[in-house]
């Protein structure tokens, strides 16, 4: 959301379960940190519980580590000071590597939510070997945002099992359109009674893999495409298998 807009859609969000969100130092990062600091407040203060800050990229560039790393630490204090969500753009397409690799780990050390691939204002967006790499170099609790020419199903499955945990899009009704025409053919089995463990998955249903605290999986996650991977979410609040529309 427009920093502008933040006040409109606090309004229109009222009630709901979604959380309005800005843009802060957006597209380029190029504002200096008080600048960044005072958005974010300002944004924080109106009501928006997610704030998508970008990187500072001339910094990266230039190797001027201890900013970027100062700059994200307060950045994520105010934010999880007032309860909100802090995702970071990296803007891969400019970067090395080497450089996303270190602003992953800057990142990780200032206990970011989410790293996000893209803003959609560069001349690439995400790359399916950009999200392996930072899921590769974060750890499990910072989820990976992929943005910037996701407009299908199938790249919403695809980028699911590169590793990610979020998607930027302004396809966002034409995929769920998408997701319910696949599905459809599944809807006289939706009020199938609980199976045993191990019971074949049918064409049409999601079934979720959740994980233990130990980490050892007891479900998997097939979707409608064929797509199958340990899911990356939080277990259903109460417990056990289902199987989703």
């Amino acid at each position: 959301m427009r920093p502008c807009d933040i006040d409109l859609a606090v309004r229109t969000l009222q009630g709901s379960s979604v959380k309005a969100g800005a843009v802060c130092g957006f597209p380029h990062g190029s504002a200096n940190t008080a600048t960044k600091l005072y958005e974010a407040r300002d944004l924080l203060r109106r009501g928006a519980r997610e704030i998508d800050m970008v990187i500072s990229i001339s910094k990266l560039l230039s190797r001027e580590f201890q900013h970027v790393q100062m700059e994200l630490l307060q950045m994520s204090e105010i934010c999880h000071k007032e309860g909100a969500l802090l995702k970071v753009i990296l803007e891969n397409a400019y970067l090395t590597d080497e450089l996303k690799i270190i602003a992953c780990r800057c990142c990780e050390r200032a206990e970011v939510d989410f790293v996000k691939t893209s803003t959609g204002f560069a001349p690439s967006g995400y790359t399916l070997p950009d999200i392996a790499l930072m899921r590769k170099y974060l750890p499990e609790e910072i989820g990976v945002k992929a943005a910037g020419g996701i407009r299908t199903v199938d790249q919403v499955l695809e980028v699911y099992e590169a590793g990610c945990t979020r998607i930027g899009t302004t396809s966002t009704a034409a995929i769920l359109d998408e997701w319910k025409a696949r599905l459809a053919p599944a809807t006289t089995c939706l009020n199938r009674q609980r199976e045993p463990r191990g019971t074949p998955c049918y064409p049409g249903f999601l079934t979720i893999q959740w994980r233990r605290p130990d980490r050892s999986p007891y479900m998997h996650r097939v979707g409608a495409a064929g797509c199958s991977n340990p899911a990356r979410a939080r277990p259903p609040r109460s417990g056990g298998r289902r199987d989703l529309p």
